[in-house]
């Protein structure tokens, strides 16, 4: 938690941005495992923690645009509560702790949005993703389930874009915090692989890593010798000669600041000629794209120009004919590539997307392409001091798709199909940094640069 100043500034730049009537920002309950008492690790909602800081399950709260007012509303313990949790700080405590000085219990929530619907105030609140919540608004504001998503405000959601996006330094430090933990995961694994490990090895590794030095993961563990399946899951495979494993795994410490890295490991500790080709055309669009990020650019034009180095590349190797930017132009990038080049990310690994991709990744200006690979782009928009942003590109061989392309002439002339036919156990390669956007350009983020380069892996591997 911040400081108590902090909060109240947010609050306030908030509710100025809002033209009138009631801001609800609901926060999150504890969710069943397999019976009521037994619940999955709590995480707070990222906006309720952006906004009020509590890090407390069952609390919502209130922003009068008009008057500035703030409430809280959160039930204080009980006795039984004590026997289990031992004692706590009393709702106005906690409020005071970030500058509310209003509370109540959560009970008369509902009764205070009656009362302002009564008086024909518009009650802005943000898409919830939780049923609990989604109940809780059926019952407080009487929306329809199917109804929600378009009754949220989108106002509201603009506005709490438009600040959250624009990280301030004290939340570059915990980005940083998770950065330098999500490295020691992924070194930890780096010199942990060997031949015959099952894949679930690695991920037992860096889990631990990770909740000896924050919460947990900032998402599920990718890690995978079928790197061609983007988000694969699956980790029951034996690490074997000859295979590629994609690691794509990060941080979330105890501020719930978020990291994410990818990096691409040879089972064996050494590249095939064929891998290492192909893995420094991706380490060349990576370099790329971080040395293109700058204010005043599109993340846009960034994704379009590290996918033109990787298509050069895949020229250079007979795999793609003609110009570069000619058949990245007709969609090429997307049959090797059919993801975007990154994402925001802060308090969530995928930042503000539970507000809705469009609304976190473009604007009035940029909208999302149709074309393959770059239609999946995430954050298409203008970059800004402040942006964090992941970069993430790669080169994966997915028979199923190539065999799609070939059989429907997509991009025919340009794909030479015949020659991929070599590369249908390669898997895929993917090489993922975090940067944050400065006034003269963009830094990484965290103390070290996980190895990137062929070398740097084998040598990092062996010792």
């Amino acid at each position: 938690m911040f400081d108590k100043k902090t909060y109240i500034s947010r609050r306030k730049r908030l509710a100025e941005s809002i033209s009138e009537g009631i801001i609800l920002i609901l926060g999150n309950s504890e969710a069943s495992s397999n019976y009521r008492d037994n619940t999955y690790l709590f995480r707070q909602d990222s906006s309720f923690l952006y906004f009020f800081g509590l890090d407390k399950p069952d609390l919502a709260a209130v922003i009068d645009v008009d008057s500035g007012e703030a409430i809280i509303f959160g039930n204080d313990v009980d006795i039984d509560d004590i026997i289990w949790m031992g004692p706590q700080p009393l709702i106005s405590e906690q409020a005071a702790s970030v500058g509310v000085a209003k509370s109540a219990p959560f009970a008369s929530l509902a009764t205070y949005l009656a009362e302002a619907k009564a008086k024909g105030r518009k009650i802005h609140f943000l898409p919830p993703y939780r049923n609990h919540n989604k109940i809780l608004l059926h019952k407080m504001l009487g929306i329809g389930f199917d109804n929600m998503k378009e009754a949220a405000s989108v106002e509201l959601i603009k506005a709490v874009v438009a600040l959250r996006e624009i990280k301030e330094e004290c939340e570059i430090v915990e980005i940083e915090k998770a950065c330098n933990l999500g490295y020691d995961m992924h070194m930890a694994a780096m010199k942990a692989m060997k031949l015959g490990m099952v894949e679930q090895e690695l991920v037992g590794i860096m889990e631990g890593i990770c909740a000896s030095g924050g919460v947990m993961p900032s998402f599920p563990i990718i890690l995978s010798q079928n790197g061609e399946t983007l988000h694969n899951h699956m980790h029951h495979q034996i690490l074997t000669e000859g295979r590629l494993c994609v690691i794509d795994a990060g941080a979330e410490v105890s501020s719930h600041y978020a990291s994410d890295f990818t990096r691409t490991l040879p089972c064996s500790g050494k590249f095939t000629q064929q891998q290492a080709e192909i893995y420094s055309l991706v380490a060349a669009a990576n370099n790329y794209a971080i040395g293109a990020s700058r204010p005043g650019i599109s993340y846009t034009d960034v994704h379009l120009g590290a996918v033109t180095v990787l298509v050069r590349g895949l020229i250079d190797l007979g795999l793609v004919n003609g110009n570069a930017s000619e058949a990245v132009a007709a969609g090429v990038a997307g049959l090797f590539m059919p993801h975007g080049l990154g994402h925001q990310m802060g308090l969530d690994v995928h930042d503000m997307e539970d507000l809705g991709e469009n609304y976190v990744g473009y604007d009035d200006k940029y909208k999302r392409a149709t074309q393959p690979g770059l239609a999946s782009l995430r954050m298409g928009k203008m970059l800004e001091v402040g942006h964090v942003v992941t970069v993430e590109p790669g080169i994966y061989f997915i028979p199923a798709l190539i065999e799609k392309w070939k059989n429907e002439g997509t991009c025919k002339g340009l794909i030479n199909f015949s020659k991929l036919k070599p590369y249908y156990k390669f898997g895929g390669i993917r090489l993922e940094d975090d940067i944050l956007i400065t006034p003269k350009g963009c830094r990484l983020l965290g103390a070290k640069r996980l190895p990137i380069t062929v070398e740097d892996v084998e040598r990092e591997i062996a010792t």
